[in-house]
């Protein structure tokens, strides 16, 4: 699934292209994605500017003159910038036009949505934008609140960071990568870890999250630019993915558990208890 930094990539790849442009036109393929798709919104979009293009958490933010698209990439969606005509493949469900250029969404999975929320709607209490938390780029995100959210909680840090009530737009990646670089176990309950040790967890989010987006995500799957492109931080990985393989730092076996859903990858001996 993209990721934090997937959909911050996606975000600076289109803006500078779309950015004071009107819709010229667009068609849709598909009735539903996650939710339905309405049929008449390239049409209604048409003759309109698109003001600004922002993220909160996994969700990109289309700021029209008259209302805003609330894009989600879903499991294996992706945003690309094509010339108009170009022929639309399988997985192709949303085209919008920008004179010269083309937006289109593809979603093999069709797991992802595309809203659109008229002018005047609140983002901030539209139910799939209202319960999300901090932003892990923010100024806000600082060690002392970490401590302060986590007290009394006695879930692991791993999947603590992971849910988007909390912190939004981790994912299982880089919450594996970061707790690596910060030296933390993935199963130590969040409420036992101790100020210090957020002082090293807060910068290391930071770090492996601006390390990801300069390298243009984790292309893995299906994730791929706006200009057809491929990220390549998963060529950074020190531990996400690599069960078995040396640790790059001890040379230890890095090891795998199962933490809810999800996997988690980590070093005994970087990270202990």
């Amino acid at each position: 699934m993209p990721e934090l930094p997937e959909v911050e990539v996606t975000r600076r790849s289109i803006a500078p292209e779309l950015v004071g442009r009107r819709v010229s036109g667009g068609m849709t393929r598909t009735a539903k994605l996650r939710y339905p798709l309405w049929p008449e919104l390239p049409r209604h979009l048409t003759g309109k500017t698109l003001l600004s293009i922002g993220r909160r958490g996994k969700y990109l933010l289309l700021d029209f003159d008259a209302g805003s698209l609330l894009v989600h990439l879903g499991m294996s969606g992706s945003l690309r910038l094509l010339p108009p005509g170009t022929p639309p493949q399988k997985h192709d469900h949303l085209d919008l036009e920008f004179g010269d250029r083309l937006l289109r969404l593809r979603d093999p999975r069709r797991f992802g949505s595309v809203l659109w929320l008229a002018k005047g709607d609140e983002m901030r209490t539209h139910p799939l934008l209202a319960g999300l938390g901090i932003e892990p780029l923010s100024d806000e995100f600082t060690p002392r609140w970490l401590f302060a959210a986590t007290r009394s909680r006695n879930v692991p840090i791993k999947p603590l960071l992971m849910d988007n009530h909390m912190v939004v737009g981790i994912g299982n990646i880089y919450a594996s990568e970061s707790l690596f670089r910060a030296r933390i176990d993935p199963r130590t309950p969040a409420g036992r870890i101790a100020l210090k040790r957020f002082e090293r967890l807060v910068p290391a989010i930071r770090a492996t999250l601006d390390a990801a987006i300069a390298a243009g995500g984790s292309s893995l799957r299906d994730f791929i630019h706006a200009d057809g492109g491929s990220g390549y931080f998963q060529q950074q990985y020190y531990v996400y993915g690599r069960t078995g393989e040396p640790c790059r730092v001890c040379g230890k076996t890095i090891r795998s558990l199962r933490q809810g859903q999800r996997t988690s990858f980590f070093c005994a001996q970087c990270q202990r208890p």
